[in-house]
């Protein structure tokens, strides 16, 4: 029982931190453009392609 006493505070504490850590992915843009790599691996950048 005098496991949970240091147990509990360390699993708020470290969800917390990855709260923190989620809210600070939002503000920085980190989800803003969730379609643009997939629409750019349709993009064909070769101009002149080398037969090889």
């Amino acid at each position: 029982m005098s496991v949970l006493m240091y147990l509990i505070p360390i699993a708020l504490f470290l969800g917390l931190i990855g709260l923190c850590a989620f809210i600070w992915t939002l503000k920085s843009g980190q989800y803003d453009d969730l379609d643009g790599a997939a629409h750019r691996i349709l993009i064909d950048d070769d101009e002149n392609p080398s037969d090889s």
